[in-house]
């Protein structure tokens, strides 16, 4: 299925957004993108591996940085991405962000401890995880290590985007939520796939699907707020268009193609 037959059955109201990227020594350089609807998403947790790849050099204490900066990659939690967040100053990580991949991401929130305020765009996203990519082949040990703790996201967290990608070695981040007052849930996932040697691929898929039924959204809020998972209404609202999403953007990449 291609990004036409994808984007044109979306619901009224609803965002979507792919973009990709594969870059590095051989062939030129190849990136594709779509999307229908909202130009940015909310999409905090997709950024949580940036957030702990440039904190680590603005945190002295490397054990305190690790002991925050691994689980909100691998288990997307908050409350450390938060300590990360605060530790460092919001200003500093978004602009530490632009100096490393040329990304730039404002606050559109008044408050600057709310992490998850920043509003992005897919082929950014894709453009900042390939810096990251790259860093890592180039030697970079914390990169190294945040696309290792990506490879360690699993069970329902991961969507089945690895089994979609037919990438098991894939370094995944996937996030979702939909606040109290928007009529959408929000469901995202970025995959770093393999290649070998200096080449990047990335891929990216941004959804927002409307939730309107009101005692549907009365349960989910009550289990978000309670802290019980809500990943499986994720899945049943936006699963198959998040794994199209991507599946279909590798192929327009022409990932696993001979240069």
């Amino acid at each position: 299925m291609g990004f036409n037959e994808l984007l044109r059955d979306l619901q009224r109201g609803a965002s979507a957004q792919a973009a990709g990227i594969s870059r590095g020594h051989g062939a030129p350089a190849r990136t594709v993108s779509a999307r229908s609807g909202l130009h940015r998403l909310r999409c905090a947790s997709l950024l949580k591996p940036l957030y702990a790849w440039v904190t680590a050099s603005r945190i002295p204490d490397a054990e305190r940085w690790r002991r925050h900066a691994e689980p909100a990659v691998v288990i997307s939690s908050n409350s450390d991405t938060r300590s990360l967040w605060l530790a460092v100053g919001p200003l500093v990580i978004l602009d530490d962000i632009y100096q490393r991949t040329g990304v730039s991401w404002p606050m559109h929130n008044a408050d600057p401890s709310r992490f998850g305020s920043i509003e992005v765009a897919a082929d950014e996203v894709a453009t900042a995880y390939a810096a990251l990519a790259q860093a890592a082949l180039a030697g970079d040990p914390v990169a190294g290590s945040v696309l290792d703790w990506m490879r360690q996201v699993e069970g329902e967290q991961t969507y089945g985007t690895r089994q979609a990608l037919g990438a098991p070695e894939a370094g995944i981040k996937c996030g979702w939520f939909g606040e109290p007052d928007e009529t959408c849930l929000r469901t995202h996932a970025v995959a770093v796939l393999p290649n070998g040697g200096t080449r990047a691929t990335v891929v990216v898929a941004l959804t927002a699907q409307p939730y309107t039924g009101g005692r549907e959204r009365e349960i989910y809020q009550t289990r978000a707020a309670e802290g019980h998972p809500v990943e499986a209404e994720h899945e049943k609202v936006s699963g198959p268009l998040l794994r199209g999403l991507l599946t279909t953007t590798l192929a327009e990449l022409g990932h696993g193609e001979r240069p």
